[in-house]
């Protein structure tokens, strides 16, 4: 009787232990909406410094290489086409990236892991299997 009641006081504090249990996990937010990356600086701080805001331009959040059909003609029967801070100055700090990629008939996006990434398909033609 008495092992009885131990393991019965046992598993109700262990279901009351993993049901007090409450953790909550975010990236930091941004400190300003916008910082467009200052490419130029040699200061690097968790990425790219902020250019001042009287220098920014449209061309800040312009990209022309994604409206380029890539070279599909390789063994895999892709072609990506990257966009990220580099390309774009207005995305920094904002965590976000874009990629083009194009496929031939029967290509292939080889696998690949996007960690603390979420990723969007946008088909504007043909049939993709995902």
């Amino acid at each position: 009787m008495g092992n009885r009641i131990i393991y019965l006081t046992l598993g109700v504090y262990l279901l009351i232990f993993c049901y007090s249990q409450h953790v909550m996990a975010a990236d930091a937010d941004p400190l300003q909406d916008f910082c467009v990356a200052d490419l130029k600086s040699k200061v690097l701080v968790n990425g790219f410094v902020c250019k001042n805001p009287m220098e920014v331009s449209g061309e800040d959040f312009f990209f022309a290489g994604l409206r380029k059909a890539g070279n599909t003609n390789n063994p895999v029967g892709s072609n990506v086409t990257a966009a990220n801070v580099n390309q774009i100055g207005g995305l920094n700090t904002l965590g976000i990236s874009f990629v083009r990629i194009d496929f031939a008939v029967g290509g292939i996006n080889p696998p690949h892991t996007h960690p603390r990434a979420t990723e969007v398909l946008f088909l504007i033609e043909g049939t993709l299997f995902v």
